[in-house]
């Protein structure tokens, strides 16, 4: 049967776990913060990691043999690298299970001397990805992106016809995190611990995580508590920690204004406080941090300004504790989870380079947050 195409906009086809979308001379790229953020931000970064779309999909119903995305992607290189970084994958589920995984082809290529240094993006082409052999007849599908590489949607074809997805029953989990809930480092977008987690609780999850800013900005509090949630989760400290952006003084009243602005949207909503997983260079020891000659993270403070005020992840666990518990009086649906519950000081061998998980980790991170947040007497039952 002839391929026809479909638009990816005012179409059939519903993307999920995005809350912007941004016209660009190719197509669309989606946005994991809505647009009006752009104005409350001047570090690049930020940007960069929220157009990165973890646990962005397209999800629409047909009975299409064979599917096409066009997609156009950007990745960094070095000017000392021979190629540019890999691209991630592109993953296909059809009725909830797993069809195929497609490595997103390179694009733009953006160059620059060394790591923070000026960007200059070589323009490159789109790229399609295709799908074939799917199951005949009506289904619902899924199109998950790279969770670590910004993906412009240029097109759709399909050998079939293409309808909107049926409603979403699930209830709705919004999660915010540093990179150890972006999970660059995971081997698929669905293999990130949030989607892991979200699967196993039978929840729609979005993922506003965003790698190296999790720093308590307000306009990331806003856009949580104007969006729908049934459930929230926030995991809060290493991005702090690792750039000493707060001292103790801040950081409480950071936190109580951070959930304030959350519960004014969500008074009743059951809300998940997270403190770090285990990161040997911080628990002790302040940042900022640097970048070990054995390619391992380590901490650039000193442990004595511990008692001045300065952030370690043991000071920063004991300060959620804190406030969690003298919340608690008020709000019943605060919980607390500590994080080296999902990954602990025995696994500090699964840290690549002393801070970030590997794909198993991410995976097994994934399976301990649901067997705590969707148990019977868990705080998202």
């Amino acid at each position: 049967m002839e391929m026809r195409a479909f638009p990816l906009m005012g179409g059939p086809v519903e993307l999920r776990g995005a809350l912007d979308l941004e016209r660009t001379q190719a197509g669309v790229m989606p946005r994991r913060l809505p647009g009006w953020t752009k104005e409350q931000y001047q570090d690049p970064s930020v940007y960069g990691v929220t157009v990165m779309p973890s646990g962005v999909r397209l999800v629409f119903r047909t009975d299409a043999r064979e599917l096409e995305f066009e997609v156009l992607t950007s990745t960094g290189q070095l000017d000392t690298d021979p190629r540019p970084r890999p691209t991630g994958m592109l993953e296909l589920l059809v009725d909830g299970a797993h069809f195929g995984r497609r490595r997103a082809p390179v694009g733009n290529v953006v160059r620059m001397a060394g790591p923070g240094a000026v960007q200059r993006v070589v323009p490159g082409e789109p790229g399609t990805v295709r799908f074939a052999g799917l199951p005949a007849g009506m289904k619902n599908v899924e199109l998950w992106l790279p969770q670590q590489t910004p993906t412009e949607l240029v097109a759709l074809r399909a050998d079939g016809e293409v309808l909107a997805p049926l409603p979403d029953g699930r209830r709705r989990w919004v999660h915010h995190g540093s990179s150890i809930s972006h999970c660059l480092e995971a081997d698929g977008p669905t293999g990130t611990w949030p989607v892991v987690a979200a699967s196993l609780g039978g929840v729609e999850v979005i993922n506003l995580s965003q790698a190296g800013n999790a720093m308590l900005d307000p306009y990331v509090a806003r856009t949580i508590r104007d969006m729908p949630a049934d459930l929230i989760s926030l995991k809060v400290g290493i991005n702090i920690v690792g750039l000493a952006t707060f001292r103790l003084r801040t950081f409480g009243p950071a936190v109580h204004g951070f959930l304030d602005t959350i519960r004014e949207g969500h008074p009743d909503t059951p809300l998940l406080l997270m403190s770090p997983v285990h990161c040997p260079a911080f628990e002790e020891t302040p940042g900022p941090t640097a970048m070990g000659p054995d390619g391992k993270i380590t901490a650039l403070g000193d442990p004595a300004d511990v008692t001045r005020g300065a952030l370690s992840l043991k000071v920063v666990r004991d300060e959620l504790s804190r406030i969690v518990a003298a919340r608690g009086v008020r709000d019943p649906h605060l919980h607390y989870l500590d994080g080296r519950e999902l990954l602990g000081p025995d696994e500090v061998d699964e840290l690549v380079d002393g801070l970030h998980p590997t794909a198993a980790a991410y995976r097994r991170m994934g399976k301990r947050f649901a067997a705590h947040a969707f148990a019977d007497n868990g705080p998202f039952r």
